[in-house]
């Protein structure tokens, strides 16, 4: 039996099906009698309706924030086309979001890896094909007396390597700020998905921090560590947001 709290993705090809209804009633249905008996809770539904030529998902970008919020599972009638679009695989991926399909419950983030892992062997073996081609130009250059060099540098077909790599840091460096880069991009996410809700809070009357944090307690969103709101979690949130206005206007 199904456990926690759920956030739906509904998706439909045209604009003229979601305004009918047309395969949106199945999903909906399909994701109710899953969600059937258990202690489970459904904090939200998204459709989202797309026409075919773009591959941006705002409804999808919006069912993970939400995700995310509430710390949430994402929920979808039907895998199978879902999984093979490039723009919900890497969506799903980047956002740490756990997820469950109606029509395989086997389903979740491991497969998503499985099908990442498909992709990266593809563009990886292209990308040996590539250094392979590479190579062979490189042995046929190397063959060239260094006239027939010159004159390909002159007419701009080559360039000289040269550098030792010293301006290359180490590998331990550069994990760390890796890590670092990681840890901000969550934080700053994180803060972002929460502007709205706190802006909501505030239009409500709320005005100390102690009263932001009591709104999101009462919305049932958890703090990043799954917790209860303080007003010292609030202050850092509001700090984030505020520093990264003051960058973006600096920019």
């Amino acid at each position: 039996m199904a456990e926690g709290r759920f956030i739906a993705y509904y998706r439909v090809s045209t604009a003229r099906q979601g305004r009918s209804g047309l395969g949106l009633e199945a999903q909906r249905e399909a994701v109710r009698s899953y969600l059937n008996g258990g202690a489970w809770s459904l904090v939200a539904e998204v459709t989202e309706v797309e026409s075919g030529k773009r591959n941006d998902r705002p409804k999808l970008a919006e069912a993970l924030r939400l995700c995310r919020l509430h710390k949430a599972t994402l929920i979808i009638a039907k895998l199978d086309r879902l999984a093979r679009n490039v723009a919900f695989v890497s969506s799903l991926m980047d956002s740490g979001v756990e997820f469950t399909a109606v029509d395989f419950p086997q389903a979740n983030r491991l497969t998503v890896h499985i099908l990442a892992a498909v992709a990266e062997h593809e563009a990886k073996a292209i990308s040996e094909r590539t250094r392979s081609a590479l190579a062979r130009k490189r042995e046929w250059y190397d063959k060239l007396d260094e006239a027939a060099k010159d004159a390909l540098i002159a007419a701009g077909k080559r360039t000289r390597l040269g550098g030792d790599g010293s301006y290359l840091a180490t590998a331990s460096e550069r994990g760390r700020l890796e890590g670092l880069r990681v840890r901000q991009a969550k934080a700053t996410s994180r803060a972002q998905d929460l502007a709205g809700i706190i802006a909501a809070i505030r239009a409500e009357g709320a005005v100390s921090l102690r009263d932001i944090a009591e709104g999101l307690n009462q919305r049932g969103i958890p703090t990043a560590k799954g917790g209860a709101w303080a007003a010292v979690q609030v202050s850092r949130v509001l700090a984030k947001l505020d520093n990264d206005d003051t960058a973006q206007r600096d920019s």
